[in-house]
């Protein structure tokens, strides 16, 4: 079988980024992703500048067909050298002394690429995680994280967009997490917690698979 221009340059986009990896002990995040499996994640910070705030909360959990495997998760406080902004502390509530005995950032983001391995990233406006992660690894790898990204809230806009007559199509709709797991019929968990957040965006991506017809 002959590779077609995209498979083409799939690989050789593989080949080129492999070769200036910064550190080859993750050439695993390039191998073939496992079937039907994903990783939900979610992040908290000192505060939402992605050019300047760092990384104090870290939670994922494994999805495997429409399973949410809760004994496979991962749940990291990470010790930032910058203070932690007030703002951000009335949304997550982490304080600097919660998270002084936190690993360090190049440890949490180890742990966090082996937990991951090659499976695609699933989260709700995950840009800004991806972000602030890839900011993260960079001095470790000299590059992003390279699976591919899945945003729960691009599905869901889908779903309710098949709902709209014709002459809404184009409409706003509202996209606020809580609007969304309210409309999926989903449990609202206490917010703003990474590894409560990680959950229930798994479970908003596997509902949303099933109604779009993707499962």
């Amino acid at each position: 079988m002959i590779a077609g221009p995209s498979s083409a340059w799939q690989a050789l986009k593989r080949a080129w980024l492999l070769y200036h990896l910064g550190d080859e002990r993750f050439r695993f995040m390039w191998d073939p992703p496992p079937p039907d499996e994903w990783v939900a994640l979610d992040c908290e910070t000192t505060g939402l500048n992605v050019h300047s705030d760092q990384i104090i909360s870290v939670g994922a959990v494994r999805i495997v067909g429409r399973r949410i495997l809760a004994s496979q998760r991962l749940e990291l406080l990470v010790r930032p050298s910058r203070p932690i902004s007030p703002e951000s502390v009335r949304v997550h509530g982490l304080r600097e002394r919660d998270v002084a005995q936190g690993l360090d950032s190049d440890d949490a983001m180890m742990r966090l690429m082996r937990f991951i391995g090659s499976r695609t990233l699933v989260g709700y406006y995950l840009e800004f995680d991806v972000a602030m992660i890839d900011r993260a690894i960079f001095p470790l790898l000299g590059m992003g994280l390279p699976q591919p990204k899945i945003e729960v809230s691009a599905m869901y806009y889908d779903w309710k967009s098949r709902q709209l007559p014709p002459y809404l199509h184009g409409a706003s709709i509202d996209l606020r997490f809580a609007t969304m797991m309210r409309e999926l019929d989903l449990p609202l968990r206490n917010g703003h917690d990474a590894l409560n957040d990680a959950v229930m965006a798994a479970l908003a991506f596997i509902k949303l698979r099933e109604l779009l017809g993707r499962a």
